[in-house]
C-alpha cells in the first residue's frame, strides 16, 4: 500500500475513489488487485436497494451509474485455524519502472491461500486459494481461477508447478497494443514462483510443526540473521575549522520549506509567452511540410518559430561545444528522431501543449540512405567521429607477449551496456527575457551557463556581452544539464528575440526523455589471458561507442573508459576504440562518463575469469590489484607518493567491517536451500582519476561586515555553496589565531551570472567544490593581506581586542579595497590525481 502513488496522493485521495475508477475505467489500480486477492466484498446502494457482491462481481459489472453509491468494502478476517493446523498466507506483488512507488505498475498481484501440513509426509498443501492479477493490460484485475483450481489440495511437485505456470500464461493475456506483453507475462510467472516456492519443499523431520507468517519465512528464518552494519569515522578538523565540520546545508530552510526559487518558480514576467518543441519522429528524412490539424488562428496560439526565423548574422546553432556545433533545428533534413523542428508559441503552457499535439509533419525519405541506428550499422558504413590524438589513451605493455605467458585464454567475448536517462527531478527549463539594446537575459537550469551564453549569442548573431545567463540552483543534473540544456535555452532565447516578449520553456518528462539523450551505449569484445591462480597477463578490447548524431563531449569517452578499466593490473593492455556516429539523439556526459562503463567491463572480465577457474571472484580481484609500480605504469600522469596508494587497505578494511566472509557464507547457505530465490554479495574496488578545472572567485566584504561570495560553480544539491561558505569563514578567520567561526552566518553565496563573473566553467567531474573552494581561498587570502595592517593598527589600542565589525569599519575608513577577485588554476602537480574507494552490496 505504501507504494501506491506518493504520500501526497495517498493523503488526498480515498479508497472509494480508487476502486470506483478501477470499476468504471481501465485504471491500473494496485488497491483493487489487493482487495480482489483478499476475497473482499462490496456493499452498494442502488437507488433504494442495498446490494452486497464479491469484489470480483463488482469489477465485472458494467460501469456504475453515477447514482450508485459505494457504502463499504469488507475484508474477511482470515484467521489461522489452529485446530486444523493451517495458516493463511497473503502476499502482494508489484513490478513498476520505479520500485519504490510513484509509477504505474507493469503488473501487480495478490495471492491468498490456506497452508496446511500433511502430517505423514511433511508436505504442505494449499486450499481456499485467491490469486488476483491486474495492471498488465486488462480492463480490470482478474482472478486466475484455473490456476487456483489446479493447485487446490495438491502437493507442489515440479510437474504441478509447471502445469500451473502454463495455465497462468493462458490466463494472463495483455490487450493488443500493451507495451512489453511478454515481459508482463513472465513477471506474473515470477510472482507465482515467489508465492509457491517456500511451500514446495515442505517441512521434514520429527516434531516439525507449521508456523509461518509469510510466504518467504520458510526460506529465511534460519539463515538470514545477518549482522548489523557498523561504521566509525574519526577526523581531526580543528585545524581548518569550520571546514569539514558537519553543519546544516546552505539555504536548507528555503529548500525544506519549498521557498527555494528554481527557474520555473520565477514569476512569469508581464506578457510572458510559452513554448513547446515540435520534434521529428523520423530518424533520417526530408521535412516536406509542417502543418496543424486545427488552425493557428486561435488568439491563444500565436506563431511557429523555426530555422527560418534565425536573424541575419545568426547561425542554426543549438549548442556550441569544443568538438563541434549541434544544430538547433533540423532543416531541411532531420537526422534523428527527437530532433527539434521548431517551437510553437502560445499565451499559456496549456495552449502550447495543445498546439504541439496538433502538429502534422510530412516526411520524404527519397534519395536518402537508411538511417544508421546501431554501432554495427555504423561499422558497416564507416560512420565514425574522430578522437583527437592527444585525447586517445595509451596502451600498456606487449599484448602478444602477455597472451603467450597465459595458462588460459578467453577470446572475443561480448559485453553490452545500454543507455541510461538522467531522471533529474527538474527537467530542462529556461526563461528568456528580452532587454534593452537587443540584449537578452536568460534564466536557465544549467551546469554550464558559460557555454549556454556562447550558444545563444552565436545563434542570434549578437556579442557575448549582450547575453546574460543566470543560474541560481539546479534541481538535479548528473551531466544532463551540462551541454544538453543549451538547445532549450537557445530555442527560448530565439523565440523571445523574434517576438520581443519573454518566453518560458519547460520540457515535460516525455519530451525530455526523447530529446535530451543520456549515457553512451557501448558494445565491447574482450580477449584475456590469465594464469591458473587468477592473475591476468594480457587484455585486449574492441569497443564501439554509440555517440549519436553529434560529437557533444563524446571524444572524452575513450580515455575515461580506459581510465575506469585500469583499476586492475591487466599485465598488458591493448584496445581499439571507435566513436560511432549514428542517427540517434546525441549522447552526453552522465555521472562518471566512461568510468562507469569501464569499471563495469572490468568487473565482467574478473567475474568471467573467476568462473572459468572456479575461484572466488574476490580472490581474483585481489590477485590483480596494482602494486605501486604497476599503478605508475598504468596512470603515469596522475601518480603521487607510494603512501597515497591506499586501495589495498581500503578494500581489506571493508571486507572486515562488513563481515564479508560471514555474509558470503550466509548467501551460499541460502542459495543451497532456496530453489527459486537466490542471493549474492559483491565487493568492488574503484580507482577514479579526477582533474580539477580552473575556477573564478570573488569575495566582497560589505560595510556592515557581511560577506558576499561569487563562484562559477553551480549548486545542484551536492553542497557546493555550503563548502564555499565554510572555506570563506575559515580563510577570513585566519586573522585571529583561534579563527572566527561566527563569520559562517555572515556569508552569502550568489547565483552564477555570466556577465558578473566570467569563465565560470563546467560544474561536473566531482571536483567543482574543490576548485571553487580553492578560488575562494585565494580571494580571501588577498583580503587577509589587505586587512592585516588594519588589524595591527587596531591592536595598538588600549584594550587590544579587535572584533570583525570593528576591523571592517576601520578598513572602510582607511579606504581599503574590500573586494578581491581571482582565477584559480591547478598546479601541474595537482592537475590530475587518483581517488580510491570500495563498496559492497548484497
Amino acid at each position: 500500500m505504501s507504494k501506491v502513488a506518493t504520500p501526497f496522493v495517498r493523503n488526498t485521495a480515498s479508497l472509494g475513489g480508487n476502486i470506483i475508477l478501477a470499476q468504471k475505467y481501465p485504471f491500473p489500480s494496485d488497491i483493487a488487485t489487493i482487495l480482489l486477492g483478499a476475497a473482499s466484498t462490496v456493499r452498494l446502494q442502488v437507488y433504494s436497494e442495498t446490494l452486497e457482491v464479491t469484489f470480483e462481481e463488482f469489477l465485472e459489472k458494467p460501469p456504475l451509474d453515477p447514482s450508485t453509491l459505494l457504502l463499504s468494502v469488507f475484508i474477511p478476517n482470515w484467521a489461522s485455524d489452529s485446530q486444523k493446523e493451517s495458516n493463511v498466507i497473503l502476499e502482494t506483488y508489484r513490478a513498476a519502472p520505479r520500485p519504490l512507488g510513484n509509477a504505474v505498475s507493469y503488473i501487480n498481484s495478490a495471492m491468498l491461500g490456506h497452508v496446511s501440513l500433511n502430517e505423514p509426509s511433511g508436505d504442505l498443501v494449499l486450499s481456499n486459494l485467491h490469486m488476483a492479477f491486474g495492471a498488465y493490460g486488462t480492463e480490470h484485475a482478474i482472478r486466475a481461477t484455473k490456476v487456483e483450481q489446479h493447485l487446490t489440495g495438491k502437493v507442489l511437485t515440479p510437474s504441478v508447478v509447471l502445469e500451473a505456470v502454463q495455465l497462468l500464461r493462458e490466463t494472463i493475456v495483455p490487450m493488443e497494443g500493451t507495451s512489453h506483453p511478454e515481459y508482463r507475462v513472465s513477471v506474473a510467472v515470477g510472482f507465482l514462483f515467489s508465492y509457491l516456492s517456500p511451500f514446495a519443499k515442505g517441512i521434514k523431520g520429527p516434531g516439525k510443526t507449521l508456523n509461518i507468517s509469510s510466504a518467504g519465512s520458510l526460506d529465511t528464518d534460519d539463515i538470514c540473521n545477518l549482522p548489523l552494519s557498523s561504521r566509525r569515522e574519526t577526523i581531526s578538523i580543528d585545524e581548518y575549522k569550520p571546514v569539514g565540520e558537519p553543519i546544516k546545508k546552505y539555504a536548507v530552510e528555503l529548500q525544506a520549506s519549498g521557498e527555494a526559487v528554481y527557474v520555473d518558480d520565477i514569476p512569469a514576467p508581464k506578457n510572458c509567452l510559452y513554448g513547446e518543441f515540435i520534434y521529428s519522429t523520423q530518424s533520417l528524412a526530408h521535412v516536406k511540410n509542417i502543418k496543424f490539424k486545427a488552425s493557428l488562428a486561435s488568439e491563444k496560439i500565436l506563431t511557429f518559430v523555426s530555422a527560418n526565423d534565425i536573424p541575419s548574422g545568426g547561425q542554426n546553432i543549438g549548442s556550441s561545444l569544443m568538438f563541434g556545433d549541434e544544430p538547433l533545428f533540423g532543416a531541411p533534413v532531420v537526422e534523428y528522431a527527437g530532433q527539434a523542428l521548431g517551437v510553437v508559441i502560445a499565451e499559456t503552457q496549456r495552449y502550447a501543449n495543445l498546439a504541439g499535439k496538433q502538429v502534422v509533419v510530412e516526411y520524404d525519405t527519397k534519395d536518402l540512405k537508411p538511417p544508421i541506428l546501431t554501432v554495427e550499422q555504423a561499422v558497416q558504413n564507416n560512420s565514425y567521429f574522430e578522437v583527437p590524438p592527444k585525447m586517445y589513451p595509451k596502451q600498456v605493455g606487449d599484448f602478444c607477449k602477455g597472451m603467450a605467458e597465459a595458462d588460459h585464454k578467453i577470446l572475443s567475448t561480448e559485453v553490452k551496456l545500454a543507455s541510461q536517462y538522467y531522471f533529474y527531478m527538474e527537467t530542462q527549463t529556461t526563461l528568456a527575457i528580452p532587454d534593452e539594446d537587443n540584449t537578452m537575459v536568460v534564466y536557465i537550469s544549467s551546469q554550464y551557463p558559460e557555454v549556454a551564453q556562447s550558444s545563444i549569442a552565436k545563434c542570434l548573431g549578437i556579442p557575448f556581452s549582450s547575453v546574460r545567463v543566470i543560474t541560481r540552483r539546479v534541481g538535479g543534473g548528473f551531466g544532463g544539464k551540462a551541454f544538453r540544456s543549451c538547445n532549450v535555452a537557445t530555442a527560448a532565447a530565439l523565440c523571445a528575440f523574434k517576438l520581443r516578449r519573454p518566453v518560458r520553456m519547460y520540457l515535460n518528462r516525455s519530451t525530455d526523455m526523447i530529446m535530451i539523450g543520456g549515457r553512451h551505449p557501448i558494445k565491447a569484445f574482450y580477449s584475456v589471458g590469465f594464469k591458473s591462480d587468477g592473475r591476468i597477463t594480457a587484455l585486449h578490447l574492441d569497443i564501439l561507442i554509440n555517440a549519436g548524431i553529434s560529437p557533444d563531449a563524446s571524444p572524452i569517452m575513450p580515455d575515461t573508459i580506459i581510465s575506469g578499466l585500469k583499476k586492475y593490473n591487466w599485465g598488458a593492455l591493448s584496445f581499439d576504440i571507435k566513436l560511432c556516429k549514428t542517427n540517434n539523439t546525441s549522447k552526453s556526459v552522465m555521472r562518471a562518463p566512461g568510468d562507469a562503463q569501464g569499471s563495469f567491463i572490468a568487473e565482467a572480465i574478473i567475474e568471467h575469469v573467476a568462473s572459468v577457474l572456479s575461484l572466488d571472484a574476490n580472490s581474483v580481484r585481489q590477485k590483480n590489484f596494482h602494486t605501486y609500480d604497476s599503478l605508475v605504469l598504468f596512470y603515469p600522469e596522475s601518480m603521487d607518493e607510494a603512501s597515497t596508494y591506499t586501495l589495498h587497505s581500503i578494500f581489506d578494511r571493508l571486507l572486515t567491517t562488513s563481515s564479508y566472509l560471514h555474509r558470503a557464507e550466509s548467501s551460499r547457505q541460502f542459495n543451497s536451500c532456496s530453489k527459486w530465490r537466490k542471493r549474492g554479495i559483491s565487493c568492488v574496488p574503484l580507482v577514479f582519476k579526477v582533474a580539477p578545472r580552473p575556477a573564478p572567485g570573488r569575495v566582497s566584504v560589505l560595510n556592515d561586515g557581511f560577506i558576499v561570495v561569487e563562484v562559477g560553480g553551480i549548486e545542484i544539491g551536492q553542497g557546493l555553496w555550503t563548502k564555499v561558505q565554510q572555506m570563506t569563514a575559515f580563510a577570513l578567520g585566519q586573522l585571529w589565531s583561534d579563527g572566527c567561526e561566527s563569520l559562517l552566518d555572515r556569508v552569502r553565496v550568489l547565483q552564477a551570472d555570466t556577465l558578473n563573473l566570467i569563465q565560470g566553467g563546467l560544474t561536473a567531474g566531482s571536483t567543482s567544490s574543490e576548485s571553487n573552494c580553492a578560488a575562494t581561498l585565494e580571494a580571501c587570502n588577498m583580503l587577509v593581506d589587505r586587512l592585516k595592517p588594519v588589524m595591527e593598527k587596531l591592536k595598538q589600542q588600549p584594550d587590544g581586542v579587535v572584533s570583525w565589525d570593528a576591523l571592517i569599519a576601520q578598513a572602510v575608513k582607511d579606504n581599503v579595497n574590500l573586494s578581491s577577485s581571482t582565477y584559480w588554476v591547478p598546479s601541474q602537480e595537482s592537475s590530475t590525481y587518483l581517488n580510491y574507494g570500495a563498496g559492497i552490496s548484497e
